[in-house]
């Protein structure tokens, strides 16, 4: 069976097209077209922009282990970490990040106790939150975090540190407020951090 192709004029088409628009559509026409085109690109997925996730997801570094340890000293779960002790560390915390186990986290280190808050900007992946005191112990949990929020998550008291977690650790391993973290550094601080 052949199917039937019946060739069209372009010329005939576009003269046909021309002749049902009005002035005012012919100039709108062309305005619409690259403003419909300049909206694709914008959307597109090219991930060169600087302000966009790299291709590659970052990779875990580790600086060192983590222990939960109950009020009468038993260590519940240790857990390899990142530490995250500068700006420009803790600005970018686990953004980016996809996966992450439940044997790894980040600290974050503070440079000086306050109720500020974090954020999920930029991170596809739900976590635990953990706020600590100076003294290392838990003040609240902030369990299944919503990807890419906005909105601001606090500590209920003054915190030094933070604990970031894959979503679920907390209740997976019975981490509760009152417990304690003991940090130990296995690397050297890398200037970069």
């Amino acid at each position: 069976m052949m199917s039937s192709i019946t060739n069209v004029d372009s010329n005939a088409l576009l003269t046909r097209f021309a002749t049902c628009m009005t002035p005012r559509t012919r100039y709108l026409l062309p305005l619409l077209l690259l403003t419909g085109s300049l909206f694709f690109v914008s959307c597109s997925d090219d991930t060169s922009d600087s302000t966009s996730p790299s291709a590659s997801e970052p990779s875990f570094r580790k600086d060192g282990t983590l222990t939960f340890v109950q009020s009468d000293g038993t260590p519940v779960r240790t857990i390899d970490v990142e530490i995250a002790e500068t700006d420009a560390a803790r600005a970018r915390g686990l953004m980016h990040r996809r996966s992450l186990g439940y044997d790894r986290g980040m600290l974050f280190i503070m440079e000086e106790t306050s109720r500020t808050g974090f954020w999920m900007k930029n991170t596809p992946l739900p976590l635990d939150i953990m706020f600590l005191d100076p003294d290392s112990s838990i003040i609240n949990i902030v369990e299944n975090t919503t990807p890419f929020s906005t909105k601001n998550i606090k500590p209920e008291a003054p915190k030094r540190y933070v604990v970031e977690v894959r979503a679920g650790f907390s209740n997976r391993f019975n981490i509760e407020p009152g417990m304690t973290v003991q940090w130990t550094r296995t690397s050297d601080p890398s200037p970069a951090s």
